[in-house]
């Protein structure tokens, strides 16, 4: 019982985390261009960057089967890298946690740097300091409790995630049976005391991350 219970629990924290280093990394990016930046056709961007938002789950993981499904060009290219698909396996589940959590991060870092006094950055500029410098050392210092807020949820997210994870992933025991799909398999088979540990944990984790969240943004 304890073997069964802790696998799906401890393979949803592994995915989530790797899951939130890449959603930090490219929510951070994208949030201080888009923040910063005024182009033409912007507000169509910035729709498709959030679009996983509000995209049942069940349309992520078929866009997600068709973009890297082993007849894609992306599909191909991955198994001809590394010798084998990329859908089914662990990395499948971290491509769906991500994608679905990726507006979250997106969206909170963006809204932290759009609250950084320009003046500030500017000033930093005139004493010396590079782009880098300033995103590094003023940027992300100025705007770091949304980047923080933002980063909670979307782990929270990408924990919780199932759809996409069980169309593109699979429900594979021991390889990529998160929590939530293990829930939804233990129910299927009847076994409701199992389902009701799993449903308990992950409200607790939930719980946590939530209250970290109203912590951070006092």
């Amino acid at each position: 019982m304890a073997a069964d219970f802790w696998s799906p629990v401890k393979l949803s924290i592994e995915i989530a985390c790797v899951s939130s280093v890449m959603v930090l990394f490219l929510g951070l990016i994208l949030g201080r261009l888009m923040a910063h930046k005024t182009f033409k056709g912007k507000a169509i961007v910035e729709t498709i960057l959030l679009l996983p938002l509000v995209l049942p789950p069940t349309v992520v993981g078929f866009l997600l089967i068709v973009l890297f499904g082993r007849n894609s060009p992306a599909g191909q290219l991955i198994e001809w890298i590394f010798a084998q698909p990329v859908m089914f396996t662990w990395w499948a589940a971290v491509i769906a946690s991500t994608v679905v959590a990726f507006p979250l991060m997106y969206q909170s870092s963006k809204t932290g740097f759009e609250s950084v006094d320009r003046e500030i950055e500017q000033a930093a500029r005139v004493d010396g300091a590079g782009e880098l410098q300033l995103f590094l050392l003023v940027s992300i210092p100025l705007a770091f409790k949304a980047i923080v807020s933002g980063g909670i949820l979307s782990f929270a997210r990408a924990l919780g995630e199932f759809g996409a994870t069980l169309m593109f992933a699979g429900n594979i025991p021991g390889k990529t049976q998160t929590t939530p799909t293990a829930i939804y398999t233990a129910i299927d088979s009847g076994n409701m005391q199992l389902a009701w540990l799993w449903v308990a944990s992950m409200i607790g984790i939930s719980f946590v991350m939530l209250l970290s969240v109203h912590v951070t943004k006092r």
